[in-house]
């Protein structure tokens, strides 16, 4: 997306030059003649950088007052200097002022474009430093080969660049934000902010504030002008996270500055325009909300241009092991201790359990097993070193407690409670999925169809369901 620059010189044959030289570069620009313009500008949208005279007639404020202002608004949006009668006195106190450069007229164009270029490029440099600052931890990529996961990764190929509204449903712990997060760094939009806001924890009485913003009070000192989400998302991505959670009188007026890509600040009366994508994300069934009346269904179909579904960890089982190791190697370099080996059978017995809080559930898990494991670093994680609730449900053939049952069987019938365990814990590893429990063991697929009817192994051969939709 072009960067938006505010222009703001007395001349207009100055104005009109910068504008020319910054069309040619494909940047947007807007221009302003004074202090008021320039400021009421800056309050309709915010720029990604302003281009500011210092010399400024017929104008309340000169250069050094209007940047002030402007960063009273909002300090990270950089400004650059310029000036006719420029002397070092006056740069050094622009840049101690907040400005991110000092350029004196006449100037040349290739200098004007290096240092907007590179003001922008600091600009991108210290938001994306601040986010993660905010967001350590995070993920920033899925992890799987399961087939929803690919079909899922596709799909977020085929959409990023669009622009398009994205609902993501799935439910909690599945990998929604790291989605969300994945469109916006695959969209062209990847240099503006991503913004999000939870509303599942939010309380009903901030969301208006939290979305629109706060104009300034009579005494701006005391009460400043703050920006809501709608406004700090400008040319990036702002993301809803857990729509479903915000209230009915929200959801109308959402729905109006969607359409209208505007709206007004919570006392104020100036209209805020914005260009901003939306992605909203929720563990409910939405159309059962709507049918409850606790959704919008105008909101819904704004959202939904682009419905895409996570399933629950459950449902791709295949996808646990290269997880854990992710989540290990993750863990160990966070936390500066040895990362561990998981063995085969701990692997199998995490395959086995539900993972109730999904994707998240299991990167805590790991993060337990790395600090709390019992023996050397250098052993690698069994089956019996997993916490209780998760070891439960292990197949049996793992529970070495069980094993003492094969000792009191003869050979044939040792070696079939041996093979029908073995084989009941590889159909939960892979989903009931024939095909790669097959491959897996090392026989022929009809083979392995009619071991499972000899064992008495009831198994439903089926695929993994697709991950995306629309």
């Amino acid at each position: 997306m072009a960067h938006d620059i505010l222009i703001v010189d007395d001349e207009p044959d100055i104005r009109a030059l910068i504008e020319g030289i910054l069309s040619d570069e494909g940047y947007q620009t807007r221009q302003a003649a004074n202090s008021d313009q320039a400021i009421a500008a800056f309050k309709a949208r915010r720029p990604s950088l302003v281009i500011l005279d210092i010399w400024l007639q017929n104008s309340r404020l000169d250069g050094l007052g209007i940047l002030a202002a402007l960063h009273g608004e909002e300090p990270r949006v950089p400004c650059v200097m310029i000036s006719g009668h420029g002397t070092i006195e006056t740069a050094v106190q622009a840049i101690q002022n907040g400005a991110y450069d000092f350029i004196e007229k006449p100037f040349k164009s290739d200098r004007l474009l290096l240092v907007i270029a590179r003001a922008l490029e600091a600009s991108r440099l210290q938001r994306e430093n601040s986010e993660l600052r905010l967001r350590a931890g995070g993920e920033a990529d899925l992890v799987g080969i399961s087939v929803p996961m690919t079909q899922l990764r596709q799909a977020i190929d085929r959409v990023a660049p669009t622009g398009s509204r994205v609902l993501i449903s799935g439910p909690a712990g599945s990998g929604k934000e790291v989605t969300a997060r994945m469109l916006h760094a695959r969209s062209r939009r990847a240099d503006g902010p991503f913004v999000a806001l939870n509303c599942a924890t939010l309380a009903p009485s901030r969301f208006e504030e939290e979305l629109f913003g706060v104009e300034a009070g009579s005494d701006p000192a005391g009460q400043p002008r703050r920006a809501g989400v709608l406004e700090r998302a400008h040319g990036g991505t702002l993301l809803l996270d857990e729509v479903a959670d915000m209230p009915l009188e929200t959801q109308g007026k959402i729905v109006r500055a969607l359409q209208e890509q505007g709206f007004v600040r919570i006392g104020g009366a100036q209209r805020v325009t914005v260009d901003v994508r939306v992605i909203a994300t929720t563990n409910r069934d939405l159309q059962a909300e709507i049918a409850g009346g606790r959704f919008r269904e105008d909101l819904y179909y704004r959202l939904a241009v682009v419905p895409l579904k996570i399933p629950p960890l459950r449902e791709r089982r295949e996808d646990i092991p290269a997880l854990a190791r992710h989540f290990m190697k993750r863990s160990g370099d966070t936390s500066g201790m040895a990362s561990r080996e998981l063995s085969e059978d701990a692997l199998a017995a995490m395959q086995a359990y539900e993972w109730p809080g999904n994707v998240r559930e299991l990167r805590n898990l790991i993060d337990w097993l790395l600090i709390m494991a019992p023996g050397d670093a250098r052993e690698p994680i069994r089956p019996d070193m997993l916490p209780p609730h998760v070891g439960a449900s292990a197949p049996a053939v793992l529970k070495l407690d069980r094993s003492s049952e094969i000792m009191t069987l003869p050979l044939r019938e040792a070696r079939e409670l041996f093979e029908r365990q073995y084989l009941e814990a590889q159909l939960l590893r892979f989903g009931g999925n024939i095909s790669r429990t097959a491959a897996f063991v090392g026989m022929e697929r009809s083979a392995l169809h009619r071991k499972l009817k000899f064992l008495g192994v009831h198994a439903e051969d089926r695929a993994p369901a697709a991950a995306a939709g629309g």
